[in-house]
């Protein structure tokens, strides 16, 4: 492959067991007042890090989330962040918490509502100021946004999740502890650890690949396919959580350097319309987007650089040299299997919701970097086979 990219990510990154100790520091470093954006469960490290600020010395306004954050909710925090005089913005939390962050920053300095900047709902416009100060801390591994230029909103007006997105909202420094997601229920744990896969594959069958992504990508998936089912079964493994939280932050590293593709164009349209967990539903989708491309694959001459890829994976996740393609879509099948992970059945999605969610996928900014062009009856039976995986299995 050329030898021809462009890459960017955190200004530093800060990785391993105990290193949320150094938050104070670092914040102090960007000013003496921060704004702490996290999540609503009140956990014990959450007061820690809170207290610790406050001893030393950095004065303290909090705001809290669940769920994707809405427009409003960032809106109101940048209006928080200006009125009390923040100087930096802390992200401490999932994937929510710290999108919110990201999108409270940049907000905080750039003049007009938040569809001034939005994508597909709004104008989509750069921003003009640089955003403040990002320290982002994440307590799951799952989302990578620790690293990534972007951040997700819910438009409650619209049942849409849309983006916020430029190259200045890459947060300062990522603070990348494991310890910090050695709490998080077996659940969140399969949400979060299929979400990062699906953050390393993508990026590794993009039309926007590279050299350089692809290491992130191969060792991501490498250790997801050793340490995924071990963190949901004893989430006191250090070594599955130190290798959970790693491949985390590869696949942010991965995508926002390459593209993502068919399984985040799906997931964020029936994340908005269905109020459905974005990790649970890129777990549900990954398998048969998966098939998809590995069948539109073997059919296309012009696509076959991809197969020995789709061997990597399923060699990477299964551990043995003898392995088909197919493998690895088996191989998902079954992780999805074990941990539980609901069909889109039980969030509601019915075969007569078909129709609507391929339109909206097909507009999705993700699915631009899909390696296959596929048809509508392809995203139709992706969606069907995400109803009942019962439907690929008669692929």
């Amino acid at each position: 492959m050329e030898l021809n990219f462009e890459f960017a990510t955190a200004g530093r990154i800060y990785f391993g067991e105990g290193k949320v100790a150094l938050a104070p520091k670092v914040v102090a470093e960007y000013g003496s007042k921060a704004l702490v954006v996290c999540g609503k469960s009140h956990r014990p490290y959450q007061s820690a890090l809170i207290e610790n600020l406050r001893l030393n010395g950095i004065g303290v306004e909090i705001i809290r989330v669940s769920g994707e954050p809405a427009i409003e909710e960032a809106e109101a925090g940048a209006e928080l962040a200006i009125r009390t005089g923040c100087q930096v913005v802390v992200g401490f939390g999932g994937g929510s918490s710290l999108d919110c962050a990201k999108a409270v920053a940049a907000l905080a300095t750039n003049p007009g509502p938040a569809l001034n900047y939005l994508e597909v709902i709004g104008k989509g416009l750069p921003l003009r100021n640089t955003p403040l100060p990002i320290i982002a801390i994440p307590t799951t591994a799952g989302t990578g946004t620790e690293v990534t230029r972007n951040a997700v909103l819910m438009s409650r007006q619209t049942n849409l999740k849309v983006s916020l997105r430029h190259l200045l909202m890459i947060p300062r420094v990522a603070i990348v502890d494991p310890t910090l997601t050695y709490s998080m229920p077996a659940d969140v744990t399969a949400a979060t650890g299929m979400d990062a896969l699906s953050q390393l594959i993508e990026p590794y069958l993009s039309t926007g690949r590279n050299s350089f992504t692809d290491l992130f990508c191969e060792e991501g998936i490498k250790r997801i396919g050793r340490a995924l089912l071990v963190a949901w079964q004893n989430g006191e493994d250090a070594t599955a959580r130190n290798d959970m939280s790693y491949a985390s932050m590869l696949s942010g590293l991965a995508l926002a350097n390459a593209k993502l593709g068919a399984v985040h164009g799906f997931a964020g349209p029936v994340g908005g319309m269905f109020n459905a967990p974005h990790g649970m539903l890129c777990a549900r989708f990954l398998a048969p987007v998966m098939r998809a491309n590995l069948r539109a694959t073997q059919a296309d001459a012009q696509l076959s650089s991809l197969l020995p890829r789709f061997r990597f994976i399923a060699q990477a996740l299964g551990g043995s040299a003898n392995i088909l393609p197919e493998d690895g879509i088996r191989w998902v099948e079954t992780a999805c299997q074990w941990m539980g992970v609901p069909t889109l059945g039980y969030y509601g999605v019915t075969s007569a919701d078909v129709p609507r969610i391929v339109v909206a996928a097909k507009n999705a900014s993700s699915m631009k970097g899909n390696p296959a062009l596929l048809t509508d009856g392809d995203l139709e039976r992706i969606v069907l086979e995400a109803i009942n995986p019962d439907v690929g299995e008669r692929a």
